[in-house]
């Protein structure tokens, strides 16, 4: 079985899999709701309904991971109620996301990229590569004003240097720790 399919086009299903099994659901929901019953309709159209629920964020997750490739550079990245561990080959930290003040996305000439996440405690660099960094790109859309559309547009950007992505307001530091 190995060589069947070409590595380009396993990754692409690899990348897009979550997507295609949210398609699939729909599919079978709808499959089940033109069955004849209403309790087989009614089935058939949760089914959908779920289907179309998990397809929103599993669109953005593969959009956002086709631009790098996870697990293939170095360290582990591990994302557990609001805290990022990083352990790496040389370096590591942790910083809780209420904490967060910074986020950056760095990328150097040979076209590594790495967040820079900044606390009041100092910074950690986490490669977009590193195993587990897709887990951190889902925690980090939950900061206030941090869109997908601009994480796909800093990670698709080719230039070297870096992008500001985010910054806690003024607003958000005055609020004490829930």
């Amino acid at each position: 079985m190995t060589g069947f399919i070409r590595p380009e086009v396993a990754t692409a299903l690899h990348r897009w899999r979550e997507v295609i099994a949210g398609l699939v659901v729909i599919g079978l929901g709808l499959w089940i709701a033109l069955q004849p019953g209403p309790f087989v309709q009614g089935f058939g159209w949760v089914l959908i309904a779920l289907g179309a629920i998990a397809l929103l964020p599993a669109i953005r997750r593969a959009r956002l991971s086709g631009a790098a490739h996870p697990g293939s550079g170095p360290g582990i990245v591990r994302v557990d109620e609001g805290r990022v561990l990083y352990m790496g080959p040389v370096t590591g930290g942790t910083v809780a996301l209420p904490d967060l003040t910074h986020l950056s996305l760095r990328r150097d000439t040979g076209g590594r990229t790495a967040w820079v996440l900044v606390d009041p405690t100092g910074l950690i660099t986490v490669p977009t590569d590193a195993a587990g960094a897709e887990a951190l790109m889902d925690a980090l859309l939950t900061l206030d004003g941090l869109t997908p559309g601009r994480l796909h547009a800093a990670l698709t950007n080719n230039a070297p240097g870096t992008t500001r992505l985010w910054v806690r307001s003024r607003t958000d530091a005055a609020l004490p720790p829930a």
